[in-house]
């Protein structure tokens, strides 16, 4: 036969399964899963004083990307434009101009949209717990800076929404209104 030697060997495969769970998403006989060691706690923050009620910070993605980076250890993959860093990038942008801290990408106006600025601020929480322990070091560090700086102008901008709101509205009744005078 053409292409086929007398004097090969048969060649043979052994396929081991080495996933821990079951497709129900159960946990597969006689594995047992050991707990991760205990991480050393990082220091506690040094209080800030806090920003005036309708102070806007400007480029907090930009701040905490540059912050991640001063710690001379170079994030892999940092250049590719599909990184990781710049994925990110891309949604602490998108929460940011939503709360108004950024100007929108294409009306260049500045808008407060809460509640977009809040799904943008879920979404980066959920990335962050779905990637936990997955990430490198200055990744990890980059998404816990974006999501605090982000939650941090998330009230800010609440507060300052309710206090404008409850100005509207002392000017809009009087006590007697309230009251049910006339």
């Amino acid at each position: 036969m053409i292409g086929h030697e007398e004097n090969q060997e048969d060649v043979s495969f052994k396929v081991t399964d080495r996933r821990k769970f079951n497709p129900d998403g159960s946990l597969k006989e006689g594995v047992e899963i050991e707990p991760e060691a205990p991480k050393a706690a990082a220091p506690a923050p040094e209080p800030q004083p806090e920003p005036a009620v309708a102070a806007v910070e400007e480029e907090p993605v930009a701040a905490a990307i540059d912050e991640a980076e001063d710690d001379g250890e170079e994030i892999p993959g940092a250049d590719d434009p599909a990184s990781f860093i710049n994925f990110l990038s891309t949604l602490a942008t998108n929460a940011a101009a939503s709360l108004g801290a950024v100007p929108h990408p294409a009306t260049g106006q500045r808008s407060l949209d809460l509640d977009t600025g809040k799904y943008w601020l879920d979404v980066l929480a959920m990335i962050r717990d779905k990637t936990k322990g997955n990430l490198h070091e200055q990744e990890a560090r980059l998404l816990e800076g974006l999501l605090a700086d982000l939650r941090m102008q998330y009230v800010t901008m609440v507060r300052a929404t309710e206090e404008k709101l409850k100005a509207q509205a002392a000017k809009k009744f009087s006590g007697a209104d309230i009251l049910g005078k006339k």
